[in-house]
């Protein structure tokens, strides 16, 4: 199946080892995602497919830097002044949830006055690019997920695979293996806010798209520690309220390449 998955999705080329830039007053890591073109979705007749998933051929035009990891407690805190998530025990190095959209945006201006550095989210299909990082399976890492690569709620396996560890909470970043692209943490742990309104997909190439559709809602990727490993595939789509906020909502940044 995986074959017949990589044949019908059309991914990338693997990377080399990733060129990574330190932010040098927060020491946040970014990798660098050279442009090109994927197609974003999930085919017909893989197993979980929600009907929103339409693939599509997308083109990005523009070489970013994404964040390595999850923006962690520690990284909030020393641009914030405070530390909103409720798994404080995981300790500064655990990613920081309970975080709004509209915090998130709080979060950038600060963090531009005292970097003097413009950031981002990423847009849906920044994410969902560099979360396949190349491949054409379910998950970077291949199908099934497993609770030995990434934190989920393996009490829901994909089908057919056993049941993992369920861990109840989230865990420092970096705890598992990067990606083809050095990238962590992009299935599980905690879910991952993008710039994009919750609009329907096109069902035609396009270039940079950015959801923009008068919806109520925002796009959130990657699954968390409380959901189950079909949430964290790369293909699936969840959405929030840019107001709220909860134990399982996190985020990463991306800063646009000069």
């Amino acid at each position: 199946m995986a074959l017949g998955f990589a044949a019908a999705l059309g991914g990338g080329t693997r990377r080399q080892p990733p060129d990574v830039w330190t932010e040098p007053v927060t020491g946040m890591r970014f990798v660098r995602v050279s442009a090109g073109s994927f197609t974003m979705g999930t085919p017909l007749g893989v197993e979980d497919r929600e009907a929103e998933e339409v693939p599509h051929r997308v083109t990005l035009t523009r070489t970013v830097y994404l964040g390595q990891f999850e923006v962690t407690q520690r990284q909030w805190a020393g641009v914030m002044g405070e530390n909103p998530s409720h798994f404080q025990a995981c300790g500064g190095g655990c990613p920081v949830e309970r975080v709004s959209s509209l915090d998130i945006q709080a979060f950038i201006e600060r963090l531009a006055t005292q970097t003097g550095a413009r950031f981002r989210l990423p847009t849906e299909a920044e994410w969902a690019y560099a979360c396949r990082a190349g491949t054409a399976t379910p998950y970077a890492t291949g199908d099934p997920l497993t609770t030995d690569q990434a934190n989920f709620n393996g009490t829901f396996p994909n089908p057919g695979a056993p049941v993992g560890d369920y861990r109840k909470t989230t865990t420092p970043v970096g705890s598992f293996p990067p990606n083809a692209w050095g990238l962590y943490d992009m299935h599980g742990n905690v879910w991952e806010w993008t710039e994009d309104e919750h609009c329907p997909y096109p069902d035609r190439p396009v270039t940079d798209p950015v959801g923009r559709c008068a919806a109520e809602t925002r796009v959130i990727r990657g699954g968390s520690w409380y959901f189950d490993a079909n949430s964290a595939r790369c293909g699936l789509r969840y959405d929030h309220r840019p107001q709220d906020s909860g134990f399982s909502l996190g985020f990463r940044l991306a800063r646009d390449a000069k």
